[in-house]
């Protein structure tokens, strides 16, 4: 299923789930710095443009090329009841023929972590990815060291697959990362973590 020409938007309990806008980004950026701490640690080295206006319009072109791609559905977290921006998730690399996949990416400012949005949000694009989407299984990936990562998964179905050896550079370093996944039909019932 293509999402050529489709607007892309999901409601949950407290926010719409969008992609990104030119007009988001002084919102953005400034959610960006003033979180930039926080995120640093969990996120790829930001290049030196990465909070400018240019940087912030070509990640909108490219959430526009994606989601009528069919490649990726880049989102904003947008708390309703007053329209800020809390956060974004990304359902990347998506895969179709016999994988029927995609990867699941987030992040949320420093302000709005730890009161369950991030849980709500991931919640909402899961399923619209197994209803909307078609897909089968969808992939997540964090630092074994990221706790509040990896109980958000768990919390949302994502059941623990693994580790992966150098996976992705994390603030200018390699890092290993541990591997989740969510699957439609899943009949692997409860897995512990060890």
């Amino acid at each position: 299923m293509l999402l050529r020409r489709r607007r892309v938007r999901i409601e949950t309990d407290r926010m719409t789930l969008r992609p990104p806008q030119h007009s988001d980004f002084r919102a953005w950026s400034a959610l960006r710095q003033s979180s930039a701490e926080f995120l640093v640690p969990w996120e790829p080295t930001w290049s030196s443009d990465h909070l400018t206006r240019k940087a912030f319009t070509n990640r909108v072109y490219w959430a526009q090329r994606s989601i009528s791609g069919g490649t990726a559905m880049p989102l904003f977290l947008i708390r309703r009841a007053d329209e800020t921006l809390l956060g974004a998730i990304t359902l990347d690399n998506i895969r179709r023929g016999p994988s029927q996949a995609g990867t699941l990416g987030y992040w949320i400012g420093a302000a709005y972590a730890r009161q369950g949005l991030m849980r709500e949000a991931i919640e909402a694009l899961v399923h619209h990815a197994f209803t909307e989407l078609d897909l089968s299984r969808i992939e997540a990936a964090c630092l074994p060291e990221n706790a509040a990562s990896r109980g958000v998964l768990e919390k949302s179905g994502f059941k623990y697959e693994g580790v992966a050896q150098s996976y992705l550079q994390i603030n200018g370093r390699w890092r290993n990362h541990v591997l989740y996944a969510n699957l439609r039909l899943d009949r692997r019932g409860k897995t512990e973590v060890g």
